[in-house]
Order: structure tokens, then C-alpha cells, then sequence
């Protein structure tokens, strides 16, 4: 079966609006990569990934322009994500579980992208490769692209402030000095097994920065949405964690739906209920651990867990580190 790598043209529109602001004809040389001209009125449409790498390539090189894809990154935001991806990540209850949706759904993004955590003994590497392009020259543009987002989702957690300690591309590249001023304290590494940032263990338990909500996409369906739904849900589940939490049926039941539907709407945002209940419990179980001397095995039974060693795997998890590290690291400071 025939395959065509697709991005969001909202990633090339960075590096049109530099050249256009050049004086350079852009519109002409989109058109001789077969790109859409008019790139501007379809951002939120898929353009074909190859032919806008090597448009980027070829418009570096005739324009002479040091670290085309730096400078492409400082004009995109964390907005630029889809709005589902981004109701995800503030949905989530940890920085972890927000950086494990942003890997399930990479490839919304750029269909051949693979983002992925792997884990050190005190940071862990949020990773991604474009699979397929390793022919290809000065994918330093794209990795710019791939590295800032992570960056940016973990800013929603960390502060609009935070900077990674290493910032690792797979292609062979060194950034400018103007770059290397922007990044203070960063250590950059070139011709990696993949592009990454590295990322403390103990950020991966930080909660969303209030404020750094957004609004949630619209729903098409009718009735409640499930982003409305959900937040019902999260109001609810917690009178019942001691007690017998209710099943995904009764749940339907509670809001006048059927199973399917409650099933569907869930599905239709990227959660399942028990991607909620598992936030509920660890939300009220890290909410204990701070403010309480209760005893972990209490506070595992208070969240709704009948094993401890299940509620320690399961608050593991979702945070990174066990409730009794999670504890003592909040009572650090």
C-alpha cells in the first residue's frame, strides 16, 4: 500500500512567513515543490512531508539563512498543537500522562512522526524521529520543530521559564551563537540514535500551571460533550472512592445515556473512564500525601484501591515516582 507523509501546513507557515518577510518568491517556489501557494488559507489542511522538507532545504540554502528552523520555532506556540491534543494535556493529571497522550497522538501531527519516553535513573528523554528520512540532508529544520513542543508542554507544568538541561538532534548540527545565546545553560548534542530533551524525574509528578488551561475543542455531537461530561464525572467520583466506585454502566445510568453513548463521547476526545477514574484516585491520593501524615496504605485504601502494591504501580504510573518519594519531595519544597 502506497504511503504519503503528511504534516499540518501549519508547520511549513513559520518558514513561509520568514522568507515572504525577506522579499524572497516564496509562492513561486512552493509551487515548483508542488505545495499548496496559498499555504496561508489552509494551515489546518495535511500538505505532503517530503516535498516541504526539501522546500525548506532548498530555501535555506538559496537564502543563506542560519538556523532556518530555530528561528521558524520562535513563531509557534504551544496553540499550534491540534485542540484535541491540547484538551489532553489539560485534562491530564501529571506532566507524565500529558507527555504519554502528546506520544500516543504524534502522528496526528506528522503522520510519520514517533514520540516516545525513555527513561534515565534522574531525567527521563522525550524522543521523536521522522521514520524514513534518514537520507535525507539538514533535518535540523524539522527537529527544531519536533524538539519545541515538548518543550512547550512541559512549560505548561514547569513555568513559561523552563529550559531543558540537554537538547539532542539526530542530524549532524551545531547551532549559531545568536541561538545558543536564546538557550543559556543548555547543553546541545548532534548525530543522536534520535532528537531529544532530557527532563528531571521529579517534573514528571508537577500538576498543570493554573492559567494554563484552554478552552476545549468543540464537540459535534449532540447532547453534552464529553469534555462536559468529563468534568461531571471528576466532580462526582470522588464521594465514592471509599466506598463501591461506580462502573462505567452506572455512570451512563447517573447521566441519563447509554453505555455505547458515554463510551462514544469518551472515545470521541481520547479518554476512557478509566483514564478518569485512574486521575480521580490519583489526584485525591497525592492531595493526601501532601497535606496528610496518614499512613500510604490508608490513603491507597481512601483513594479506592483494595492492594497497596497496585496503588503504588498505579500512582508510579501516572507520576514517575512512588507515593512515598512523591511525598517526600512535596514536603521539600
Amino acid at each position: 500500500m502506497a504511503n504519503i507523509p503528511l504534516t499540518r501546513g501549519q508547520f511549513l507557515l513559520p518558514f513561509v512567513g520568514i522568507l515572504r518577510d525577506s522579499g524572497s518568491p516564496v509562492s513561486s517556489t512552493l509551487e515548483k515543490f508542488r505545495l499548496p501557494s496559498a499555504l496561508e488559507e489552509k494551515s489546518q489542511l495535511y500538505i505532503p512531508l517530503m516535498p516541504a522538507i526539501r522546500f525548506i532545504e532548498a530555501a535555506q540554502r538559496s537564502q543563506g539563512i542560519e538556523d532556518f528552523g530555530f528561528l521558524a520555532t520562535q513563531r509557534l506556540h504551544y496553540s499550534h498543537l491540534r485542540d484535541k491534543t491540547r484538551a489532553l494535556i489539560e485534562h491530564s493529571p501529571t506532566l507524565l500522562v500529558a507527555l504519554q497522550h502528546a506520544c500516543k497522538w504524534a502522528a496526528r501531527e506528522d503522520t510519520i512522526l514517533s514520540l516516545w519516553i525513555e527513561h534515565h535513573v534522574d531525567h527521563v528523554r522525550i524522543c521523536s524521529r521522522l521514520s524514513g528520512t534518514s537520507a535525507l540532508r539538514h533535518l535540523e529544520h524539522s527537529q527544531w520543530l519536533q524538539l519545541v513542543f515538548p518543550v512547550y508542554i512541559v512549560r505548561q507544568f514547569a513555568g513559561p521559564d523552563w529550559m531543558p538541561d540537554t537538547i539532542a538532534f539526530e542530524a549532524r548540527y551545531t547551532p549559531g551563537r545568536a541561538t545558543l545565546a536564546l538557550w543559556p545553560n543548555v547543553r546541545f548534542l548532534s548525530g543522536q540514535h534520535a532528537s531529544w530533551i532530557s527532563v528531571p524525574i521529579a517534573h514528571l509528578s508537577l500538576s498543570i500551571r493554573a492559567g494554563a488551561s484552554i478552552p476545549p475543542p468543540l464537540d459535534t455531537e449532540d447532547g453534552p460533550s464529553g469534555y462536559d461530561i468529563v468534568e461531571l464525572i471528576k466532580l462526582m467520583l470522588p464521594a465514592y472512592l471509599d466506598e463501591n466506585t461506580p462502573t462505567l454502566a452506572v455512570v451512563a445510568e447517573m447521566a441519563g445515556v447509554s453505555t455505547r453513548t458515554l463510551q462514544r463521547k469518551l472515545y470521541h476526545i481520547g479518554l476512557t473512564y478509566s483514564d478518569i477514574l485512574e486521575t480521580v484516585r490519583y489526584e485525591n491520593a497525592s492531595k493526601l500525601l501532601r497535606s496528610t501524615d496518614s499512613k500510604i496504605i490508608d490513603i491507597a485504601y481512601s483513594s479506592g484501591y483494595t492492594d497497596p502494591a497496585h496503588f503504588s504501580r498505579a500512582f508510579r504510573r501516572i507520576s514517575g515516582v512512588t507515593p512515598r518519594q512523591f511525598r517526600d519531595r512535596s514536603r521539600l519544597g
